[in-house]
């Protein structure tokens, strides 16, 4: 049995009150998280996709979503360099990425076919959102748990892959007429398959390292797709 003597216990008491105070003083509205919190804007703009779907509205809300998809980057890579990394920061970017992922494919699969006669997702290929989808949530909760258990997850590798594949994939779908010369429906729906495996194969690892018992590091920024 180890004994926590009685100079231990206040230098342990006064570390905890140190961290407490850093949570507290942290700024919200600093850069990174203003970029995040903007990229949000990008949801009510998917959602007038129905009514404009026609080949430029669907190129100004691809470019939409695509800009959006950038700038997770962006607020990541300027949270880290300058220091800025927060916990709500943490909660917020992965937040607004899936907020963003799932609006654009609940979205298109809600759409009937158009002008073209080319569903945006055809019905065959439902399960592949509800894969997707349901294993965002999946991921979230069980970093939820981990996190009340002290432990943090971090992002794997093929998570990110997984991110980035799917974030084309879904561009692809959004402008889904040709766009510069190439087949962007087409190209879409391939890489949305592609995404659906990465997805099942990215999850399992989380869940698989979670059961292990294994601690993660956490990644420098806290963006985790």
């Amino acid at each position: 049995m180890t004994v926590t003597s009685a100079a231990e216990a206040p230098a342990e008491s006064a570390a905890g009150a140190d961290e407490i105070a850093s949570i507290n003083q942290e700024r919200f509205w600093n850069l990174p998280n203003t970029i995040t919190v903007v990229r949000t804007a990008a949801v009510p703009v998917l959602l007038l996709l129905p009514f404009y779907s026609g080949p430029r509205g669907s190129y100004l809300i691809g470019w939409c979503f695509t800009i959006a998809a950038i700038s997770d980057l962006v607020d990541g890579w300027l949270a880290r360099r300058g220091q800025m990394v927060t916990h709500i920061g943490k909660l917020l970017d992965p937040l607004a990425d899936k907020l963003i992922v799932a609006t654009a494919l609940i979205v298109m699969v809600s759409m009937d076919a158009g002008a073209d006669g080319i569903e945006r997702i055809p019905g065959w290929a439902t399960w592949m959102v509800v894969v997707i989808v349901g294993r965002e949530l999946a991921v979230t909760g069980l970093r939820g748990i981990a996190s009340a258990g002290g432990r943090i997850m971090a992002a794997a590798p093929a998570g990110k892959i997984k991110a980035f594949v799917q974030n084309v994939a879904i561009a692809g779908l959004l402008f889904h007429y040709p766009t510069f010369g190439l087949p962007a429906h087409d190209i879409g729906l391939a890489l949305l398959s592609l995404a659906t495996v990465l997805t099942l194969f990215s999850g399992y690892l989380y869940f698989a390292d979670y059961f292990r018992g294994r601690n993660s590091i956490e990644s420098p920024g806290g963006s985790r797709p």
